[in-house]
């Protein structure tokens, strides 16, 4: 069996309530449930995480994709755009990374255009709303096959 890690980053746990024209109404527990419901129908493994911590992301990719994940669905949030220590927990492991965001982060400020993800992932799916996290999910499985 497969195994898919997601990792959710910082004020994710707030959509529903945040920035609605921004991240639509969506919650992160229907997402989840989501996703739980497409691994299940997939046959694959999935570890769901959310922090709001830098540090903690990196332990979770380190930890789980070191031992379990075949492959990662990360929304790094705002750290796509500042963290040098995500980029190379994901390059450390060396299991595919697919990035994925709520919204068109090439639709938005100046400065969300730069992401230090996503020239280590193996591709990226942005402005689909909670869709971007299905899509990637699904991308990650079929990465995942040609994985250890």
């Amino acid at each position: 069996m497969k195994n898919i890690l997601v990792v959710h980053g910082p004020n994710l746990n707030l959509l529903g309530k945040r920035e609605p024209d921004v991240y639509g109404k969506v919650t992160l527990e229907s997402i989840n449930k989501e996703l739980k419901a497409l691994a299940k129908k997939s046959k694959v493994g999935i570890k769901i995480f959310q922090t709001n911590t830098e540090g903690e992301i990196v332990d979770i990719i380190q930890k789980e994709g070191d031992t379990w994940a075949d492959a990662l669905v990360i929304n790094p949030a705002a750290y796509t755009h500042t963290s040098v220590a995500i980029r190379e927990a994901i390059s450390a492991v060396k299991i595919p990374a697919v990035e994925v965001h709520l919204s068109n982060i090439f639709k938005r400020e100046e400065f969300r255009h730069k992401s230090y993800i996503s020239p280590v992932a193996a591709g990226g799916i942005f402005g689909f709303g909670k869709d971007s996290y299905i899509l990637g999910f699904l991308a990650a499985v079929n990465i995942s096959k040609n994985k250890r």
